[in-house]
């Protein structure tokens, strides 16, 4: 028999909310063009692979997001990963949306997509697929392009702070 639950046990938003506040993830910036030439971008947590061949790849965000517009009305975003040394980049693209470019921390990538200096690596991705979930969507890319930059510690993100891996277990 299993035992009482306690009151103090944590309901399913906040059990979710808990879950993956311990469970580390790899930052990458998402950018992308608004149909009138504007950049976005947004910091996330939420890259996966999903296949090799093709080689796709798939983000999350919310319907509700600031770049959510420029998602739906372009057809190429680049992901690019992050490391120690471009945390700051990283906090950037989470923060004032309307400060996001200012400054010379980009460039115009392939497609005229943003893509932000000092990055571990970038790929250039062809929207398949968008999934509306409740109000959120998945989006679905295939790589077609990408560089190398500099190594650097990987950029993870746990218990709502930045940080790089520590030893090897």
């Amino acid at each position: 028999m299993a035992p009482a639950p306690h009151a103090e046990e944590p309901d399913g938003l906040a059990a979710f909310k808990h879950a993956f506040r311990r469970h580390a993830a790899g930052v990458v910036v998402i950018t992308a063009l608004t149909p009138e030439g504007k950049p976005v971008g947004f910091t996330a947590t939420s890259l996966a692979s999903l296949a090799a061949v093709p080689p796709l790849a798939t983000f999350n965000m919310a319907r509700t997001a600031s770049a959510w517009p420029a998602i739906v009305g372009t057809d190429y975003v680049a992901i690019q990963t992050m490391g120690v040394r471009t945390r700051h980049l990283a906090e950037r693209m989470s923060g004032d949306h309307a400060l996001r470019f200012d400054g010379d921390h980009w460039y115009e990538g392939p497609h005229g997509i943003p893509i932000l200096k000092g990055v571990t690596s970038w790929m250039i991705g062809r929207i398949v697929e968008r999934l509306n979930v409740a109000g959120n969507a998945v989006i679905v890319v295939q790589i077609e392009e990408g560089a190398l930059g500099e190594p650097d510690d990987a950029l993870l993100y746990h218990e709502r702070r930045y940080l790089k891996p520590g030893d090897e277990v």
